[in-house]
């Protein structure tokens, strides 16, 4: 199998690479942070660079890319730890392009791509605990429209969004829905998070929604692996960027006349976290290889991938803070960011026990299919 990146893959990422590092300076996202964990001005610039629209078909304004393009922005977003959520765009384009009606597509995916709409997946209620087929919200027929009903948690920038596409039951089954935050009857009350990002808890009360995928179940089960994919490619750059900043300290602290990357037993600790960076990496390779696999298949990886993706953010950040004693929980120092950003990175789209369940409840279902 070829794990090299095309010359126009690559050229995508030095170009994510290089906005990161002259434009989303550490500075510049504390201020965001502090403004509420979103920036409007820094989502036009990532629409600039076509970032919106790179699961969008080209004839719908798009870049009409994939999943290896999608994980390598999300790296380099990651070594940024950029607040504004723009796997939701992935998520969105994929879901509306795949499923919406052509008037939805027309009216929605070119503002997606160009980063004048942004549309979040709000699909967590509090009953879920991660469960995808858990669903209180309910949608009704209303002669030419839906009203759906119905509360959802921790939805990303769910306070500036300017739609969501949401699961509701309608007539006992899981059907998805787009509906603007502009609706009477939607209400978002944002709030910021460990990271520093932002979310909020939205409430529909009848809202006029519009039908995206009748059978909606399976449209919001592979919406949530895009969603783990870019998160464990995200991950990946969050833990490059955490073993970079933890080496050049130890390179620079001294302990007893020297340097403490000089002691072994700190420098096995290093390739520890090196090594887990490493599994992490070829992880998420294969989520990102296999998003266009079969269902069954698809679903079997991601939890795979985001399992060890959890197991190894949970260590490189933990032996970050550690190796870097007090310093590192600081919030004046960059490397604390990084550690909140892997603690919250493990709970997205499920956290590492959840999907520790899911593979050993496939394991045994694909048992029982041979035995």
């Amino acid at each position: 199998m070829d794990f090299n990146f095309s010359d126009d893959q690559q050229q995508l990422r030095d170009a994510v690479a290089k906005w990161v590092e002259k434009g989303y300076g550490f500075e510049r996202r504390r201020g965001i942070e502090a403004a509420g964990g979103f920036s409007r001005e820094a989502w036009d610039e990532l629409a600039e660079l076509g970032l919106g629209g790179l699961y969008i078909p080209e004839d719908e304004g798009g870049l009409g890319m994939g999943p290896v393009e999608g994980m390598v922005v999300m790296e380099e977003l990651g070594r940024g730890i950029v607040l504004e959520p723009l796997a939701q765009s992935f998520i969105a384009g994929a879901v509306l392009a795949g499923h919406a009606d052509e008037d939805t597509r027309d009216s929605w995916l070119p503002r997606i791509a160009g980063g004048q709409a942004l549309v979040v997946l709000a699909h967590q209620e509090r009953k879920g605990r991660f469960r995808l087929d858990v669903c209180e919200a309910k949608a009704t027929k209303d002669g030419d429209t839906y009203r759906l009903s119905g509360t959802k948690s921790l939805v990303p920038a769910g306070d500036e969004a300017d739609a969501f596409i949401v699961p509701a039951q309608l007539d006992g089954k899981i059907a998805l829905f787009l509906v603007p935050r502009s609706e009477d009857g939607v209400a978002a009350r944002g709030y910021g998070t460990q990271d520093g990002s932002r979310a909020a808890e939205v409430v529909f009360d009848k809202a006029a929604a519009t039908l995206v995928a009748q059978d909606g179940l399976p449209a919001l089960e592979h919406a949530v692996d895009i969603g783990i994919a870019a998160a464990c490619a995200e991950g990946v750059g969050v833990m490059d960027k955490t073993l970079a900043l933890t080496v050049e300290y130890m390179n620079t602290r001294k302990q007893f006349g020297t340097a403490i990357a000089n002691f072994q037993a700190l420098r096995h600790r290093v390739a520890d976290m090196k090594m887990q960076l490493e599994l992490a990496r070829s992880m998420s390779y294969y989520a990102s290889l296999k998003l266009n696999a079969p269902a069954a298949e698809r679903r079997q990886a991601m939890a795979r991938a985001k399992y060890q993706l959890g197991v190894s953010m949970r260590f490189v950040g933990q032996q970050s803070v550690q190796l870097h004693g007090g310093i590192g929980v600081t919030d004046e120092y960059i490397g604390s960011h990084y550690f909140r950003k892997l603690t919250q990175l493990e709970m997205v789209f499920g956290d590492t026990l959840h999907h520790l369940g899911e593979v050993s409840s496939r394991m045994q279902d694909s048992a029982g299919v041979f035995a």
